[in-house]
């Protein structure tokens, strides 16, 4: 294959992963712009390494690895600031609508108190919906470490959120 049809190759993938893969950096980060930069940082690994993986199975695996452990990478450096989103938003006219982005907001502003690996867990098992295997795979750890990250991560999201962990609006969030 030349290297005209690898790069049309990776443009094609780029475009069909992007959004997923910047809206899955956005939930362990909690930054938009953060989450740009991951994504950012993820293409650019998957544009090194994709003479080696092929498959599309494959494919998403390793982009997936990657993005979660460049983001436990860059949450290791201690000179990163982050600004915080304000929780404040203007009127929405459907009180209905304004009560699953309130609720949305608390689950993403919980997240963001969870460690790094608590956080990446949740985002593996419930938002791209891995299974306990898969995810100790993406984070190169055990069976038992996943198990045990998601029961402390739950846990404290619970303490945080009380019943709001059980909105049905938390669905969108998931996806």
């Amino acid at each position: 294959m030349t290297g005209i049809e690898h790069r049309r190759e990776f443009a094609n993938y780029f475009a069909a992963r992007r959004d997923t893969v910047r809206r899955t950096a956005y939930l362990l980060c909690g930054d938009w712009h953060w989450a740009d930069d991951l994504t950012q940082i993820t293409f650019v690994r998957l544009a090194d390494a994709w003479s080696r993986v092929r498959q599309p199975a494959a494919l998403d695996a390793f982009t997936r690895t990657c993005l979660v452990r460049v983001y436990l990478a860059e949450s290791r450096r201690l000179f990163r600031r982050r600004e915080r989103a304000s929780a404040v938003l203007p009127e929405v006219g459907q009180a209905d609508h304004a009560d699953r982005i309130n609720t949305r907001l608390e689950v993403i502003e919980a997240m963001a108190t969870l460690p790094p690996r608590q956080r990446a867990t949740l985002v593996c098992r419930f938002y791209q919906g891995l299974s306990v295997q898969e995810t100790a795979e993406v984070l190169d750890c055990s069976i038992g470490t996943i198990k045990s990250q998601t029961s402390r991560g739950l846990a404290a999201l619970r303490r945080l959120l009380g019943t709001a962990l059980d909105d049905p609006s938390l669905d969108e969030v998931r996806r």
